[in-house]
């Protein structure tokens, strides 16, 4: 088995927890999810503004912002939203973004356009096995990171440069093994639309061979998962669906199946 194959397959073996882990912190944060601090990596990117327009549309009040710079980032992310400074390719710079958070929300992703340093190697591999660890460490209850849609596919054009969906593999693989329950969405191509005009077409196994999803959707998505037991150690694909079909957020998650 080449490594390639390797890492395809580990994503689909690893055994993970099936359950959101009890808070030590708020019995209320585990009755309603929405009382919960949450924390957002990636808020000042693109899928930043879908993820807090998300949380705040489910009736989230309490939102905390990991951010390098906060005097730029204040601008983007608007008054209400606490900021904490600290870079996912810091270890040590997280120990205070996570402290009493009870969930995290991650649009994490590399961008070596604007910065050589955000190589995928360094965000989308390191940077979420730190993040990852540091939120085991500080008793997080649930974590939901933003994947891509193709991941597993070792001939991905994206993998042409700076093999992107292996590092982004390798993410995943580290969130699991790290032990802190998550759910991992793997959407399609993302466009800056609004949401909620088409359904939501579901898959697992990267078995959708292609197909675009508004940002908003996809924020939507991770935050109907946050929380909710019946995402908890799920891995899936998304992209849209049928226009004017709405979507049954009591039953979407369930039919879905648990890694490992």
């Amino acid at each position: 088995m080449n490594a390639r194959t390797l890492l395809a397959s580990l994503a689909l073996s690893v055994v993970t927890a099936t359950t959101l882990a009890p808070s030590a912190e708020s019995a209320d944060a585990a009755a309603a999810p929405q009382s919960g601090l949450v924390l957002v990596v990636g808020a000042t990117g693109r899928s930043g503004p879908g993820l807090l327009d998300a949380l705040k549309a489910d009736g989230f009040k309490r939102v905390r912002a990991l951010v390098r710079d906060p005097a730029t980032a204040r601008a983007k992310v608007g008054a209400d939203v606490e900021l904490v400074q600290g870079d996912v390719r810091d270890p040590a710079s997280l120990a205070k973004a996570l402290a009493g958070v009870d969930y995290v929300v991650s649009g994490l992703g590399s961008n070596t356009f604007h910065d050589p340093a955000n190589s995928p190697e360094k965000v989308d591999y390191e940077g979420v096995r730190n993040l990852a660890n540091a939120a085991k460490s500080a008793g997080v209850r649930h974590f939901v990171q933003i994947s891509s849609l193709g991941v597993t596919n070792p001939n991905h054009p994206l993998n042409r440069f700076g093999k992107v969906m292996e590092w982004k593999l390798k993410g995943e693989n580290a969130l699991r093994a790290s032990g802190v329950p998550y759910t991992i969405v793997r959407p399609g191509g993302l466009g800056d639309g609004p949401g909620g005009k088409v359904g939501i077409r579901v898959g697992q196994g990267d078995t959708i061979p292609t197909g675009a999803i508004q940002r908003a959707d996809v924020g939507t998505v991770c935050i109907k998962a946050l929380g909710n037991p019946d995402a908890a150690g799920k891995t899936f694909e998304i992209v849209g669906g049928e226009p004017g079909v709405t979507v049954d957020w009591s039953s979407f998650f369930k039919p879905l199946k648990k890694d490992g």
